[in-house]
């Protein structure tokens, strides 16, 4: 075997687990209002069993329905009628020789107050209207949830004190009554019996992320000045007496795995001194061990300091593993950790180097269900998550319609039991474009018994991709291309690049459909003022590396992420930025963690940034803007201009195709602009009506 660790079996605590592999806690929205699992979050857990996963952890599961709702799709253990629809669940994920645990959670602070006192009102609506409730719910969310939280008319989240929000959070904090605190530790219990009696293979704490059990342990939102506050000792009293309790109700026999934060990270984003750092979470993670915990879980960070848990492209797989190696060698347990593990060749060798005993692979088996059976037995080409945060995005968007987390790489996630039909029968499809929704497509229409063949007119397939790939930090982006082709020539695809099929052609071929997947193009309107063109360029005159800029005052115009990715790499160029963006805010509707992430970078190149602003002239050695509020017209000193203003569909062949009589399928950018998901989400539609 060539991963013989990976592939080796090992015990938590008395529960052997087949092979390193887990798949961590991680919410997708699959579940309802009651906490019941669905059958599409069944399917999804089994999927990843099926593709030979070793242990598998449920997404969050609520102990208490009146706080500790976090989502209103999400599993539950908060009543004994919850204990035989996990017991359906687990069989399904035990039968493919999987081990299963369930993770139980409360957000604390880091809850959204529309969610507080509403899920067990929103369990009766339900029941009483047979569906109803919910759909008008989801219609009206979208709409009256922002206001709501923006003026701060929900209740009060909880935590251990009364303190600030966390950051993505919203709405008011109050701190835990006694009783309450006493309270909730008798629901972790009961819900850890709950598990039990359903034939689940064991529990998880989550003590991670910033969530209530972490909050206890941190000195920022634990203020307490009763047996729960003050010294280590008495941080750790509200998990340690759920541990023992579960230990006590459920036997020594059952596992218990504490998810920790090692870590709180504040200083990487410059808080000095705040929270509570690797050493204390290893203080932490011997507190634990000695009370019960049969496994560390080692993760880091929370919401105030987001991109150092769930991590977004820039970041270098195993920057982290520190964390997991300074808790290994304190303790005696075994330990599981992340450590943003992007191929088998580094889950072994951290397994191998000590680091950790277990490999978490949590948005790498969301990209590829069959990661584990394709890393063990090295057959087919595994889709690596290329970090997008597409999932979490997706996710805490969709949950405000009803809907699910998706995901760039894998568009069948949240499809598992509605495989494509193999019908294809060896007939002829010609996909014309190879970027992101092409490829899908190729793959796809392969799989389902095609005989594909895939045309790019230029010299490299990836489309879109090659430009997303180019600014710095951004190369893991590329492994999309790379993987997807890599597993379109395995399922037999002919691909040409450099070739522009002619109509001719496809009249020769004679193929059963045609599919356009032929990308977009940039934005680049005329403006006012006296210039040459060429002192105007766009995004992708700069990332292609046709146009080439070193030492000049740039004005680049559109601050999306496109406009400060290509900031980015002009500063890196030695190139003065200024982005001009007429939105109120830099980067409006962009995911929060790439801005965060972005940011820090392009304010120490010194770039200025003005919102607000609408470009009105270019003139040679500078511009001219006009504010949107008060109309004043502001120059700015600018040797060249760059547009990031967005793109538009390239599609100028469906009508063509159309008077020679083919029916083209328009997919991707082609059809509509987007990012990576929508061509893969199109790709998918299209390869299914076919």
């Amino acid at each position: 075997m060539k991963y013989e660790i990976m592939s080796s079996p090992m015990k938590i605590g008395t529960c052997e687990i087949k092979n390193r592999i887990v798949l961590p806690p991680m919410l997708m929205g699959f579940g309802q209002f009651d906490g019941k699992p669905t059958e599409k979050l069944m399917n999804y857990y089994e999927e990843r069993a099926k593709g030979g996963c070793g242990l598998i952890m449920t997404e969050i599961t609520r102990v208490n329905d009146q706080t500790g709702s976090a989502a209103f799709a999400q599993l539950a253990a908060s009543h004994d009628y919850h204990i035989e629809p996990l017991r359906e669940l687990a069989k399904r994920v035990q039968r493919h020789g999987a081990k299963f645990f369930v993770q139980l959670h409360h957000p604390g602070r880091q809850n959204v107050g529309l969610l507080v006192g509403t899920v067990p009102l929103s369990i009766q609506l339900e029941k009483l209207t047979r569906g109803g409730y919910g759909k008008l719910l989801y219609k009206l969310t979208p709409a009256v949830g922002p206001l709501l939280l923006d003026n701060d008319i929900v209740p009060s989240s909880v935590a251990p004190s009364k303190c600030d929000p966390a950051y993505f959070a919203a709405g008011r904090v109050r701190a835990l009554r006694y009783k309450e605190i006493k309270k909730l530790e008798r629901q972790f219990i009961d819900a850890a019996v709950r598990v039990k009696k359903a034939g689940c293979d064991g529990v998880e704490l989550h003590s991670a992320h910033g969530y209530l059990l972490q909050q206890f342990l941190s000195p920022v939102t634990n203020k307490r000045t009763d047996e729960y506050g003050g010294p280590l000792e008495n941080r750790t009293r509200f998990i340690v007496n759920i541990l023992r309790g579960i230990k006590e109700e459920c036997g020594k026999d059952f596992p218990v795995v504490v998810r920790l934060s090692a870590d709180e990270c504040y200083r990487f984003v410059g808080k000095e001194g705040k929270g509570y750092t690797l050493a204390e979470g290893v203080e932490i993670a011997k507190i634990l061990e000695a009370n019960g915990a049969d496994a560390i879980d080692v993760s880091s960070a929370g919401y105030d300091t987001f991109n150092y848990w769930l991590e977004p492209v820039s970041f270098e797989p195993g920057w982290r593993k520190f964390m997991a190696k300074a808790i290994k060698d304190a303790v005696s347990i075994p330990v599981l950790a992340a450590n943003l593990i992007r191929s088998p060749e580094q889950a072994e060798a951290q397994l191998q180097e000590g680091t950790q005993d277990f490999v978490c692979l949590g948005r790498p088996q969301i990209a590829d269900p069959n990661w584990a059976n394709k890393a063990l037995t090295d057959e087919g080409t595994i889709k690596r998550c290329i970090c997008c945060l597409n999932c979490i995005e997706s996710m805490q968007n969709n949950a405000y319609i009803g809907s699910h987390g998706e995901c760039s790489v894998n568009p069948l996630v949240g499809h598992e039991n509605m495989p494509l039909p193999k019908n294809g029968d060896g007939r002829t499809v010609v996909v014309i474009g190879a970027g992101p929704a092409g490829l899908c497509a190729a793959e796809l229409l392969a799989d389902r018994g095609f005989d594909v063949r895939l045309y790019e007119k230029k010299e490299k397939v990836g489309g879109q991709i090659n430009l997303a790939a180019a600014p710095p930090d951004k190369a893991k982006t590329d492994w999309f291309t790379r993987d997807a082709a890599a597993a379109c020539l395995e399922k037999g695809v002919k691909i040409f690049t450099g070739k522009e099929i002619s109509v001719a052609e496809l009249k020769e071929i004679k193929p059963y459909a045609v599919i356009l997947a032929t990308g977009s193009a940039p934005v680049k309107p005329r403006f006012g003022g006296n210039y040459s063109a060429d002192k105007v360029y766009t995004f992708e005159d700069i990332l292609t590396g046709r146009i080439s800029l070193e030492g000049k005052n740039i004005a680049l115009i559109g601050s999306g992420m496109t406009g400060l990715e290509t900031a980015h790499y002009l500063t890196e160029k030695g190139n003065s930025v200024t982005v001009i963006e007429m939105a109120k805010k830099l980067a409006p509707g962009t995911w929060m963690q790439h801005v965060d992430d972005i940011m820090p970078k392009l304010q120490k190149a010194g770039t200025v940034f003005m919102t607000g602003e609408k470009l009105k002239e270019i003139n040679d050695g500078y511009v001219v803007t006009e504010n949107v509020k008060t109309k004043e017209y502001t120059s700015v000193k600018a040797d060249a201009v760059v547009l990031a203003l967005g793109s538009r569909p390239v599609n100028e062949l469906e009508a063509l195709l159309k008077r020679e009589g083919f029916s083209p399928v328009v997919i991707g950018d082609s059809k509509k602009v987007g990012r990576i998901a929508d061509a893969t989400k199109s790709a998918y539609e299209a390869v299914k009506s076919i």
